[in-house]
């Protein structure tokens, strides 16, 4: 009987009678930033050249939502696998075109402004180009981890409308997420719970006293920063969880819809979380919170 069983379920599939999985449509496309090279300084190496892969939905499911996700790391490196191209299949799972982006950090020579160059360069991107991709240009998200969220809600608090008299038709678009998920943030470069390390690569060993509060986002969110979904365990001693309590407290203040889930279980980079038990329930919570803003239908 079992092997009839599996039998029967194989012949399904083969026929055409069993209805396939979601799936993304095409393999990840590279998309270059800068076709004429990126700026900032020092130089950019050819091997470091900021780009997004994108990832599109099966036509069945596409929502029109997007999301530029942006890998932990530290500023000194990318977890762009399980940060990036994982979450990229899963997004698209359920209809979401996913752009994960490649941006410049200290590993690669560089520290502030150059990673938040790329970060609004990638929204820039996705919203000028929204028609090619069938994304709407008022769906279109960020998503961080650790020091990846720290540029994601850099971006949500230091975004501008674009230049409408520039040459390029990309720098005309605005730079303003319309949603934030962030991921055992680093969000404070001030407070005594900041990530030293992701300071400091950000940063440098003594940075300036006011550009830090600058890019401490508890400091600067206002009623116009995004809507925003924040992830966290009690357990996280790396990036602890005051560092989304203050966010979450910050957009409460201002006004911005927000939702916070703290877990008690998981170190930090948890990921997917899926073999921990309470925490793998997360990506459920967040594709709920989607849904009730309205990104999913």
């Amino acid at each position: 009987m079992r092997l009839l069983l599996i039998w029967a379920a194989a012949a399904a599939t083969w026929w055409g009678l069993a209805a396939p999985s979601p799936s993304s449509a095409a393999e990840p496309v590279r998309i270059v930033l800068w076709e004429d090279g990126a700026p900032g300084e020092p130089a950019t190496k050819p091997s470091d050249e900021p780009v997004m892969f994108m990832s599109r939905p099966a036509a069945e499911v596409a929502t029109r939502t997007a999301v530029v996700i942006c890998p932990g790391g530290g500023y000194e490196h990318l977890a762009i696998d399980k940060e990036g191209y994982k979450f990229a299949e899963w997004f698209n799972s359920f209809g979401v075109t996913a752009f994960v982006l490649k941006y410049r950090h200290h590993g690669t020579g560089h520290r502030y402004p150059v990673p938040l160059m790329d970060a609004k360069r990638a929204m820039r991107t996705v919203r000028a180009r929204s028609a090619e991709w069938n994304v709407d240009p008022t769906r279109i998200g960020v998503m961080g981890f650790s020091a990846g969220g720290h540029l994601a809600s850099t971006l949500g608090t230091h975004f501008d409308a674009g230049d409408p008299a520039a040459a390029d038709p990309i720098d005309r678009a605005s730079s303003r997420p319309d949603f934030m998920i962030l991921c055992y943030p680093v969000i404070s470069m001030t407070a005594g719970f900041t990530h030293r390390g992701s300071r400091e690569n950000l940063l440098g060993p003594e940075p300036d006293e006011a550009l830090a509060r600058s890019l401490s986002g508890e400091l600067q969110v206002t009623r116009d920063t995004p809507p925003t979904f924040l992830f966290q365990t009690n357990a996280d001693t790396t990036v602890p969880a005051e560092n989304s309590v203050a966010f979450y407290l910050a957009l409460r203040r201002a006004g911005v819809p927000a939702e916070l889930h703290v877990y008690q279980n998981g170190h930090h980079g948890v990921g997917l979380a899926g073999d921990l038990p309470g925490t793998c329930t997360w990506p459920d919570r967040c594709r709920d919170w989607m849904k009730v803003r309205g990104l999913l239908k």
